[in-house]
């Protein structure tokens, strides 16, 4: 097994979880370089990890550090941009999320992928629980039978304080609200256990919060393999949950979580009269590891060692990016949208706010929110 170099782009709140979490991967990786443009947060973040490389811009660390993989933790306006650097010069990139502001600049990953050779790959750490794979190897499997029936909310809590750094809830820096930077963790994981998504109709507003984005979005999915799936993602929510539910044909799969799971967060019911047989399928499964970036980075470098596509490559984090960009494409026009329809042309291709018609038809809930407290008072 390879000791693989790695660099941290980005020294903010969550580069000290992907330091702590490379820690514990031992002999797999060695920390060599950090980059950010404030001199004195590089060296507080290289001194508390033990990081020996600091380098003020990602050119001079890619030239003289010369890493095999970077970790993105920088804001998301940046991230497309500093993945392309980094695989045009052959080096691999594992990136926070969103992976992209928009379905067009994500497109612009597969010449530089093919130009540097390597791969590009999204944070997308809940896939890699023991009990997601057991999940995914069991639903529509003789046991658990076929997908019915599902729900993914994304329940969490944001006061208006949080806006206070200005890269955030704006469609130019963040790209979205709890759509594209929340919510979108835990429907992945859906995707992940489902497959692919067919057509999502959608609402979206901005209910109570000091932002330009939206606050709250909750759609109706349409899956490949049938299952309709009910999704809210919400930064309203004082009793904050991550949630999911499928109802297959002989069990139900639930998870109830907050930014990570363990084994105990997940609930196995079977239907009546097959109890014992979705019991015992479940039991069969091994069932120790619980999600976070540790297990996507074993993950990560297990792949590079097979020679093997990266988990959470970039094809599915594009499907991922797709569904949100549907959710607002539906929430802003009013109109069901198919999976394959935003194309190069389309007005959410180059950005989930829709060339301004997000900020236009928020605009108009906002008006109705203050006549409704006028009303009140």
């Amino acid at each position: 097994m390879r000791t693989y170099k790695v660099a941290i782009v980005g020294t903010g709140g969550i580069a000290a979880v992907h330091a702590d979490n490379l820690a514990r991967a031992g002999a797999r990786a060695e920390l060599v370089a950090a980059c950010d443009v404030d001199q004195g947060r590089l060296d507080a973040f290289g001194d508390a990890h033990g990081i020996p490389g600091r380098y003020l811009n990602l050119a001079d660390l890619l030239a003289e550090a010369k890493p095999d993989i970077v970790h993105l933790c920088t804001p998301p306006m940046l991230h497309i941009d500093q993945a392309i650097a980094c695989l045009e010069a052959g080096v691999h990139v594992l990136s926070e999320k969103p992976p992209a502001l928009s379905l067009a600049d994500f497109d612009r990953l597969e010449r530089a992928q093919v130009k540097g050779g390597a791969q590009f790959s999204c944070v997308f750490q809940h896939r890699f629980g023991d009990a997601s794979a057991a999940a995914q190897q069991l639903i529509g499997g003789a046991e658990f039978g076929r997908p019915l029936v599902a729900r993914c909310d994304t329940l969490w809590y944001r006061p208006d304080s949080y806006w206070d750094l200005p890269w955030r809830g704006t469609w130019s820096a963040e790209g979205g609200g709890p759509t594209m930077g929340h919510g979108i963790h835990q429907f992945d994981l859906l995707l992940h256990l489902l497959g692919p998504w067919e057509e999502v109709t959608a609402i979206a507003g901005r209910q109570a919060r000091a932002t330009s984005t939206e606050d709250l979005s909750a759609a109706l999915v349409r899956f490949r393999n049938g299952t309709v799936a009910t999704m809210i993602n919400s930064l309203l929510s004082p009793r904050e949950t991550s949630d999911i539910r499928i109802d297959c044909e002989f069990a139900t799969v639930e998870l109830s979580h907050l930014y990570g799971y363990a084994t105990g967060n997940w609930t196995i019911t079977g239907a009546p009269g097959h109890e014992e047989q979705v019991a015992g399928a479940w039991a069969a499964q091994p069932l120790e590891r619980g999600s976070g970036h540790n297990a996507q980075f074993l993950a990560m470098y297990d792949a590079l060692d097979a020679g093997s596509p990266l988990p959470a490559g970039a094809d599915s984090a594009r499907q991922t990016l797709e569904l949100a960009a549907a959710i607002y494409a539906s929430a802003f026009t009013g109109q069901p949208v198919r999976r394959g329809a935003i194309v190069p042309g389309h007005p959410f291709y180059g950005g989930m706010d829709g060339d301004g018609l997000g900020s236009k038809v928020l605009a108009a809930t906002a008006l109705n929110d203050n006549a409704f407290n006028s009303a009140r008072a």
